[in-house]
Order: structure tokens, then C-alpha cells, then sequence
């Protein structure tokens, strides 16, 4: 073989090698050193969320989660942010992190939501953080201290890279997503101000993911409750379902979730039914999370009690099927009644808009540019409730910009440390992206 042929045999080779290889070509000077500064903060973003996770910060641990307020405020104001803690106890709750950055004045405005509180309070046994090589369990590790951590890796990288410097950000922690407070009124009250003044927000709770494949999340769906409160004659057993006695409570609130079962299905909607009670008497706490009954095999019950939860794609979902529900439960067996409540609205439902599509298709463009796989969309079964709900009529959002995690909520809780790089990058290409556009 001769030097010339080896050369070009040298040259065709490092051209397939490249072609093979994803490359960073397409991504601007200031974003190349975003994802530089990312890979080179990997410690810290590690080592700040497992500070994160050491302190307790359950929703009704009020001192617990104004402690992580005051980590994340650590964190924001020396990237240029006014941090203002928002005191809940109108709520009773702890607080709310808001903070605020302001650049280019016709630039588009950046909402960024995540939440200090988890639901581990000081009394679960699952307390610490414990690592495993690219995964660490810890309470909250996901939800949404992983989030957190992905936020502040991304806006370092572009203070370092410039690009923060035009950016309007506001950020919205909030310290009851997990057990929010009452009104919601008033404990989302500023979240709800900050969409109204946004052009796009990000929610940075976990990333999605189905067969190993990252998804994109453009719609949530809402969480609200249920109480169907049943009343019967009660006498002795041996004259049940005769017309003096009717069938008792307990057959008609059967009647009626066995309906539910059957009449209310469709696309998007889940209900649970919770809790049951019936019998001669029946005392639920103030929460609705515990219950009591006494009876007899001989006695007719009187009272029957059931508490649930529904989950919608859409308000006009919500009314439709809560429709239903009355005129299932208005349809009683002899000799019985019953009522149904909607006692607390808890999350709205955010639709797979127009605009929240928009956001991903943007974020897809980072995703091509980075040399990453296209993120399909993620079917909002597949998704719990969440505050960016909240400001969903108002402005067009993503969810999902957090670190990816498995067995959220349980102890055990785990979270891919490889993840929190990823999005760290992806969310500070599409922000440093969306704060470069005019308004």
C-alpha cells in the first residue's frame, strides 16, 4: 500500500467515525459552553442534591421545607435572582420561593416551576440518602429535588455562558405541591399571578420515560375528590328488600359505584374509590383519610359512606362526567337515598394545547441538535397531577424537565444521576432559546 492510498484510507475513516458519532456542531459557541459548564458541574449538582434530600422537608413540616427555601435561595441569588419567601400560613403551610430575574426587556418571559415540599414527613422511615453507583435513593430524590438540582445546573451553565443575562425568569417553588394548602385560593395565588405574566413556563418535575425512551409530557390531568354520603331504613335483616324496609344504605351505595364501573368509562378519565364505610354507624376524621363503623350481620345499616378521586383531561371533562355521577346516584333503590359531593377541586387538568406542543417541538430542535433521539408525546395517563395545572389556562407549558426517577412517593425512591446532566443541558439550550425570542 502506498503512503497516498494509506492517507485517504486515514481520511474516509475519521469521516465515517464522525458520521457515526453525534456532534454539537449544530449548538452556537454560548451553548457549547453551556453543556461544558454542565459536564463540569456534575459533582456539584450530585452533592447538592443530596443536601437537598438530608433535610426533611414533608408538606407539613414547616420548618423542614423553609429550610430547603433557604438552600435554593443559596443557590438563586448569586445568579442575579430577588428571592422572596412567600409565607403560607393563611394555608398552613409553610411557603412559597419566588424569584425573579429580569433581562432583555422585549424578550419572552420564562416561568419555572418545581416544589420544595415531598411526601416524606419526619415520621417515615425512609429518611436518608443512600447512592448506588448512577442512581441514589433518597426522599424526594425525583420528586422534585432531582427537579431542582436539573433548574439550578441549567442556570448556572448559562450564567457562565451568557445567555442568562438576557433571559426574564421568574421561578415559583412552592412548599405544598404534594398536600396543598387550603384555600387554593391562597396558596396558589402566586403561581397563578406568575402564568398570567409568562410566555411560556417549564415545569421541572421528573422526566417521563416509556421503555427506556425519553418522552416528552405536554398535558396533565386534573385531581379532584368525591364523597357519596347513602341513607336506608334499619330494622332487622330478615326484612330487607321488602317495600316496608327498602334494601338499606349499603345496597345503594353499592348500586352506585357498581355503576360508576360500569357507565362512566371513557378516554382520559380515571375514578378511585378510596375509602368505604357502612353499617349501624359510620364516623370519618376531619381529613377523610380514616374511618370507623359498627354493625351487625343482623341489622339493616342505615349509613354508608365513600370516598374517591377523579382524574380528567379537560374542565369540560370534569363537568361532563360529574353530570353523570348525580344522575347515578339520584336513581336510589326502595327505601334508600343518597347524595355525592365534589368537596375539593385539588389540581385543574392541563390540556394537550396547541402552545404546549409548540414548546416541545422546540425542545425536539434541541434535541436534534444535541444529537439525542426525538421525544414522543407521553399519554397523560401516564402522568399525575401537578401544579403547572394551575397556570395551564393561561400560558403554554412543558412538564417533565426534571431528572428521571422510578418509584416516586414509596420509600425507595430512586433518581439516574446520569439524568440530571441530560436535562440540565436540554433545559438551559431551550431557555437560553425561548428568552432569546421577542415577545
Amino acid at each position: 500500500m502506498t503512503m497516498r492510498n494509506a492517507a485517504k484510507m486515514l481520511i474516509c475513516g475519521l469521516f465515517a467515525s464522525a458520521s457515526a458519532t453525534p456532534t454539537l456542531a449544530a449548538l452556537s459557541a454560548p451553548e457549547g459552553k453551556m453543556i461544558a459548564t454542565i459536564d463540569a458541574e456534575t459533582d456539584r449538582s450530585i452533592a447538592l442534591l443530596q443536601k437537598l434530600v438530608e433535610q426533611n422537608s414533608g408538606s407539613l413540616n414547616m420548618e423542614g421545607v423553609a429550610k430547603v427555601g433557604e438552600m435554593m435561595r443559596a443557590e438563586l441569588e448569586p445568579l442575579g435572582f430577588t428571592v422572596t419567601w412567600v409565607p403560607m400560613a393563611a394555608a398552613k403551610r409553610s411557603g412559597h420561593i419566588v424569584a425573579t430575574h429580569a433581562g432583555a426587556k422585549d424578550g419572552k418571559r420564562l416561568l419555572l416551576i418545581g416544589h420544595l415540599d415531598t411526601v416524606f414527613e419526619p415520621d417515615s422511615p425512609f429518611q436518608h440518602w443512600t447512592r448506588k453507583g448512577d442512581e441514589a435513593e433518597g426522599p424526594g430524590v425525583g420528586d422534585d429535588k432531582g427537579g431542582m438540582t436539573v433548574m439550578v445546573a441549567a442556570l448556572r451553565a448559562m450564567k457562565a455562558a451568557g445567555t442568562l443575562a438576557k433571559a426574564n425568569i421568574e421561578i415559583v417553588l412552592t412548599g405544598d405541591e404534594e398536600n396543598v394548602g387550603e384555600p387554593v385560593s391562597i396558596a396558589r395565588a402566586d403561581l397563578i399571578a406568575a402564568g398570567k405574566r409568562a410566555d411560556a413556563a417549564l415545569d421541572f418535575e421528573g422526566l417521563a420515560r416509556d421503555d427506556g425512551r425519553d418522552m416528552g409530557s405536554i398535558a396533565r390531568r386534573s385531581s379532584s375528590s368525591w364523597v357519596i354520603k347513602a341513607t336506608g331504613k334499619t330494622g332487622h335483616s330478615s326484612g330487607i328488600f321488602s317495600d316496608r324496609v327498602g334494601y338499606g344504605a349499603t345496597y345503594e351505595l353499592v348500586r352506585i359505584l357498581d355503576r360508576f364501573r360500569r357507565e362512566l368509562p371513557e378516554t382520559n378519565l380515571t375514578y378511585n374509590i378510596g375509602l368505604i364505610a357502612g353499617g349501624a354507624t359510620t364516623e370519618f376524621d376531619a381529613q377523610g383519610i380514616r374511618a370507623t363503623a359498627t354493625g351487625k350481620g343482623n341489622i339493616i345499616p342505615p349509613v354508608a359512606e365513600a370516598h374517591g378521586d377523579m382524574r380528567t383531561l379537560s374542565d369540560e371533562q370534569t363537568v361532563r362526567v360529574r353530570e353523570k355521577m348525580k344522575a347515578i346516584v339520584g336513581d336510589h333503590l326502595p327505601g334508600t337515598g343518597a347524595e355525592i359531593s365534589f368537596p375539593k377541586d385539588g389540581y385543574p387538568a392541563m390540556a394537550p394545547t396547541a402552545g404546549n406542543r409548540a414548546i416541545l417541538a422546540k425542545l425536539n430542535i434541541v434535541n436534534r441538535d444535541m444529537g439525542l433521539p426525538e421525544m414522543p408525546e407521553l399519554d397523560p395517563l401516564r402522568r399525575g397531577a401537578g401544579d403547572i395545572s394551575f397556570v395551564a389556562k393561561d400560558v403554554a407549558g412543558y412538564v417533565g424537565m426534571g431528572a428521571a426517577s422510578r418509584g416516586d412517593h414509596a420509600p425507595g425512591e430512586t433518581v439516574d444521576l446520569k439524568s440530571i446532566p441530560l436535562q440540565a443541558k436540554r433545559a438551559a439550550v431551550l431557555m437560553s432559546r425561548l428568552s432569546g425570542e421577542r415577545r
